[in-house]
């Protein structure tokens, strides 16, 4: 059996990145995101997802090489953004 090989971290994080900022819905307008009672502010939220993803696409164009933990705490950023965000009603329940 051949093994599959893993991407190197900064390749893992570039994915993740591109698969955080596919699933989230950024680009939202202000007006929508704030209709209501919510669970977390919504806008909040994405700012501050976005910030971190702009500050580590900064990283990594200066050749930054992220660790392991690195890419666990975005993905679990990701992640529990994108609960606040479907429970907000601003993604749908899949």
């Amino acid at each position: 059996m051949s093994q599959r090989a893993r991407p190197d971290t900064s390749t893992a994080m570039h994915r993740l990145i591109g698969e955080i900022r596919t699933r989230i819905p950024f680009a939202t307008p202000t007006a929508s995101l704030c209709r209501g009672p919510c669970k977390g502010c919504s806008k909040k939220l994405l700012e501050f997802l976005d910030t971190e993803l702009e500050e580590w696409e900064g990283r990594l164009e200066d050749g930054e090489v992220p660790r392991l933990g690195d890419l666990q705490r975005l993905e679990k950023m990701g992640r529990k953004v994108h609960a606040a965000l479907r429970k907000n009603g601003l993604i749908a329940s899949a």
